[in-house]
């Protein structure tokens, strides 16, 4: 079989960086774009070809894809706070929707004709079921659960118009909800993400915060599905392969724990984990938070091999240690 070569845009972020890294143990070349609006350059990692630029830009895209005889794109890169997309829509609308189309036209120009897409459960709002399908009904609360439906909308129309010619556009949608863990040195740094939150205040001395528990929960607090970014990342590449391969994939995949887990119930494995004790600090509810939202991964289990191979235990030890690392590197570089 030739060697693969496959596109991660948003490489160099948190979940693009662990994507790259599962791709290489893989023994498949990648190249990474990214513009560096919130990724690293020091996450990509040596000798693995990097272009810096946006999505945005088609010819950079279509350049990039025929220099390096790309088989296949996972397309990871976006704006991603749903909170603040409702104070920018139209910038998370150019980001996530016109940089799609951009992705894609590039592909065209090129003659790329897979792509795996990373989508949201944000697509879902709030469901008012236990546990979410594929087929639980999409309705968006935010201009970026809004935005990556449409992703999945203009990547399924283009494989219908491609259909029937030469080079037919091959796809899959990967829902899901709150990525977290690490592998090695790689940190998620976003401001808006629970686990970064809760350790941020920890290393400061603050105490965390939980919003909420007065939900119809067993603790009143919310239940997320959490899963490892390392079963994540393997899980695009099995997708990449099952593309590559030719096999027909259903057109989205949620990639649920099928359980979740509660806030406090996060909040008592990162004391456990860090050998910080502390009590939260409860705050009221924000919002617009829906009790428990969880998906199934039973469809994914079945095509892509998706399994959650990290407990909670480990998602927060692996976090921890990644944050240990960056605090001691800054303390290094000081």
């Amino acid at each position: 079989m030739a060697a693969m070569t496959w596109m991660v845009t948003g490489g160099a972020g948190y979940i693009g960086a662990h994507v790259v890294r599962a791709f290489l143990d893989e023994g498949i070349d990648v190249v990474v774009l990214d513009d560096l609006s919130s990724g690293h350059a020091d996450f990509v990692p040596d000798g693995v070809p990097f272009v810096r630029g946006s999505i945005r830009d088609q010819p950079l895209v279509a350049a990039a894809l025929r220099e390096h005889a790309c088989e296949g794109v996972v397309h990871l890169a976006g704006f991603k706070y749903a909170g603040v997309s409702v104070q920018r829509p139209l910038h998370t609308y150019a980001e996530n929707v016109t940089g799609t189309v951009s992705l894609l036209a590039a592909m065209a120009e090129a003659d790329v004709t897979a792509i795996v897409f990373s989508s949201s459960a944000a697509v879902y709002g709030t469901p008012d079921v236990d546990l979410v399908t594929e087929e639980t009904p999409t309705t968006p609360e935010s201009p970026y659960g809004e935005s990556k439906l449409i992703g999945e909308w203009v990547i399924r129309d283009q494989a219908r118009a491609t259909a029937d010619g030469p080079h037919p556009l091959r796809h899959t949608s990967l829902r899901y909800f709150n990525v977290v863990g690490s592998q090695g040195s790689l940190y998620d740094s976003s401001p808006h993400n629970l686990f970064p939150l809760v350790l941020d205040a920890l290393v400061a001395g603050r105490t965390p915060r939980v919003n909420g528990v007065d939900y119809p929960t067993p603790d009143g607090s919310c239940v997320r599905d959490y899963i490892h970014v390392a079963d994540l990342a393997a899980t695009h590449v099995a997708a990449a392969r099952a593309l590559a391969g030719g096999r027909e994939l259903q057109p989205v995949y949620n990639l649920g724990s099928g359980a979740g887990s509660s806030v406090l119930e996060i909040m008592a494995a990162m004391a456990a984990g860090t050998g910080i004790d502390f009590t939260p600090e409860i705050a009221p509810r924000r919002p617009g938070d829906p009790a428990r939202i969880v998906a199934s991964g039973e469809a994914a289990a079945r095509d892509l091999g998706w399994r959650m191979t990290h407990d909670l235990e480990s998602m927060v030890a692996s976090a921890w240690r990644a944050r240990q690392l960056l605090e001691e590197s800054t303390a290094g570089a000081d």
